[in-house]
Parts: structure tokens; C-alpha cells; sequence
């Protein structure tokens, strides 16, 4: 029998009590934090912390409720902080439940499912106040934070060896591609504008696309936009990003729409189109750095134009794409898999964590 076993056994073994949220802790709504100097207490909004000011709102643990925006992002805080009205802070009774234990709880809840607004997601504190939390015994409580706290800890630390695989994979990518694209002198360097036709796409609007679709429709970023009936453009052509993600560069293995803010780039016969992909992923920083950075940022088509690319046989770039074509479908699985095992470590936590915070209900 485990400790926790133990402890029900002895604290709480017909079931607990469950009580309302509002009768364990008080709900605070958060203030602007303008006009305060810097400091080192977190200003902490919905996103998470926002800056740093020399005063604080409260300074007891506290679970920090979003109010607007991403409901599912909760935050335990046990250092003073200050919070903005997009969050609630909480005054937890620690007479009769630990903090963390409501921290814990409160995530297994789910809250974005009690959103009451149709557009900016919202909770209100009425809502929040009649969400039913058990209330074991503190030694239980104890005993599932210290559980949970251990499982975050190791689950975190998983979950940051994935990611730094999931880098690597990718540096390695990168450096290989770069290389098999670098050339000597024996390999002419053109513009863009020598052997390319570079073309605007079309505008359209929302209320033309579907979520669902033949051809999707690239926009403003790498993330279609929608689909629509038509497409304007044939399968295996590269395209840029010229203005919201300016500077992305794309090539789509289907028919597809471009909209205005795409720039599409036709080859002549001596360019094949996936080289040139590859060629360009090779200067994308060189783009991202000629982007004009307004409110909107832009990027020039004559940029594109002039932008210089190596340009070998042809036999040679069929060559080069074959292998990179291999290696980027190995890194994309070797990626998909470690994603997977990341998404696994996290669903594993929640059962394990909303396991531990199931309690039979004391009966009157």
C-alpha cells in the first residue's frame, strides 16, 4: 500500500467533502500596473508575464486565473507578483487546502470549457465561484501535490531531452542541406530574375473559402488560409510570403491558390522548382533581414529578384534534391516520432494527475 493509500485509509476512508471554490478561496480581479518603476516583481497577464515592475499586488501563493484570452494557461505562483484585469489572482484559506493542491486541481478542470463569450474567450467570477473542489485532509493533499510535483518535475525534464533531440535533428538538416548547396567557382551564380518569373497571386476573401476543401489558399503565412473551389497556381511551385510572415518560403506539392500577399515564382527549363526551395531555405535568413519592419512587414519582390542562387546542371540538381528530399523525409519522421512521444509524456501526466484527484464524495 503506498503512502497516499495509507493516508486515505486513515484520514478519509468513506469519501470527502466537496465545496465550491468560492468557500475555500476569495477571487481577485488584477489592476494596471502602469505608472510603477522597474522593478523585479512579475506583472503576470493572461499570456503569462508581461514585464517586471518594483511593486506587488499580492505576495502570498496564489493560482492565477486567466479572465480573457487563453482560459487553459494557469498559473501557481508562490513569490509576490502583481496581475492585470485579464487575470484573476486568488486568496486561498490555507487552513484548509494547500495552494498547489487548487493549483492542480483547477488544471484538471479544463476551464476553457466554462467560456461564456462567443468571440475573446472570457470567464466570469461567477462562474469560477460554484466550480466544486474536493477537500481531502491537508496530509492528503500534501502527499498529491508532493506526487504531482514530482511527476511535473520528471515529465519536464522528458519532455526538454525531446525537444533538444528535436533541434539537434534539425541543425543537422540544415547544416548537411547548406552544404550540399555551397559551390565553388566552377558553378555560375544568377539572379532570380534571370531565370524565374516571379508573379503576384490574387486576392480573395474569407467569405469565399471554406474550411474544407480541394485547394488550400496561402495568404499572409505558411498556414493555409482556407480552400476554394479553384486554384491558381500548378503543384510543385515555390512561393514567398510578402507581407504579415514575410520572408517564408513555401513550396506546395499540390494545386493551390495564392492570394496578394504570395509571390510566385515560375522556372524556366534550366531550374527545377524543388532546388530552387532548397537554394532559397539557404538564404532565408538574408530575406528575413530585408524585411521593413512596419506594422505590417513587407518584403519587396525586387529583393526576391535580385536574390543570387547557384545554378548547376541539372543532372546535378536533380541529385541534390533526391538526397535532401531523403534526408528531410527521415528528419520528418524521426520529428513526428519524438512530437508524439512529447504529446504521450503529456497525456500520461494529465491521467496520472487527474487519477490522483478523483475522490468518492462523503455522503450526508
Amino acid at each position: 500500500m503506498s503512502k497516499l493509500d495509507e493516508l486515505i485509509t486513515e484520514f478519509c476512508p468513506e469519501g470527502v467533502e466537496y465545496r465550491e471554490l468560492s468557500e475555500v478561496l476569495t477571487i481577485r480581479n488584477g489592476k494596471d500596473y502602469r505608472g510603477f518603476p522597474e522593478g523585479d516583481i512579475p506583472v503576470y497577464g493572461s499570456g503569462g508575464i508581461m514585464t517586471y515592475i518594483d511593486t506587488s499586488l499580492y505576495e502570498k501563493p496564489s493560482v492565477l486565473i486567466p479572465r480573457k484570452g487563453s482560459l487553459d494557461k494557469l498559473y501557481y505562483v508562490d513569490v509576490p507578483f502583481w496581475t492585470v484585469d485579464t487575470i484573476f489572482y486568488t486568496e486561498i484559506n490555507t487552513s484548509i487546502i494547500e495552494p498547489k493542491f487548487v493549483f492542480y486541481h483547477l488544471q484538471s478542470q479544463h476551464l476553457e470549457k466554462l467560456n461564456t463569450a462567443g468571440g475573446v474567450p472570457s470567464l466570469t467570477q461567477t462562474i469560477l465561484k460554484k466550480v466544486r473542489i474536493p477537500l481531502p485532509p491537508l496530509p492528503v493533499q500534501q502527499e498529491i501535490v508532493r506526487i504531482l510535483d514530482n511527476f511535473t518535475e520528471l515529465t519536464a525534464e522528458l519532455t526538454a531531452e525531446l525537444i533538444a533531440e528535436l533541434t539537434a535533428r534539425r541543425k543537422q538538416y540544415e547544416y548537411y542541406r547548406d552544404l550540399l548547396l555551397t559551390f565553388g567557382d566552377e558553378v555560375p551564380m544568377v539572379t532570380l530574375r534571370e531565370i524565374t518569373t516571379i508573379t503576384r497571386g490574387i486576392r480573395v476573401v474569407k467569405s469565399q473559402l471554406s474550411e474544407i476543401g480541394t485547394y488550400p489558399v496561402f495568404q499572409n503565412s505558411m498556414t493555409p488560409l482556407g480552400y476554394y473551389e479553384k486554384s491558381n497556381y500548378p503543384k510543385d511551385t515555390v512561393f514567398i510570403i510578402s507581407a504579415g510572415a514575410a520572408g517564408e518560403v513555401g513550396y506546395s506539392s499540390v494545386d493551390f491558390w495564392a492570394a496578394d500577399d504570395c509571390l510566385c515564382i515560375t522556372c524556366t527549363d534550366c531550374l527545377q522548382s524543388k532546388f530552387l526551395y532548397y537554394a532559397l531555405l539557404c538564404q532565408k535568413d538574408y530575406l528575413l533581414s530585408r524585411v521593413r519592419r512596419a506594422s505590417v512587414p513587407r518584403l519587396a519582390r525586387t529583393v526576391i529578384e535580385e536574390l543570387k542562387i547557384p545554378l548547376p546542371t541539372l543532372s546535378e540538381q536533380q541529385r541534390i534534391v533526391a538526397i535532401l528530399d531523403r534526408f528531410g523525409a527521415l528528419c520528418n519522421d524521426l520529428t513526428s516520432g519524438l512530437s508524439a512521444e512529447i504529446e504521450a509524456r503529456q497525456k500520461q501526466y494529465e491521467y496520472y494527475r487527474d487519477k490522483l484527484l478523483s475522490f468518492k464524495e462523503l455522503t450526508a
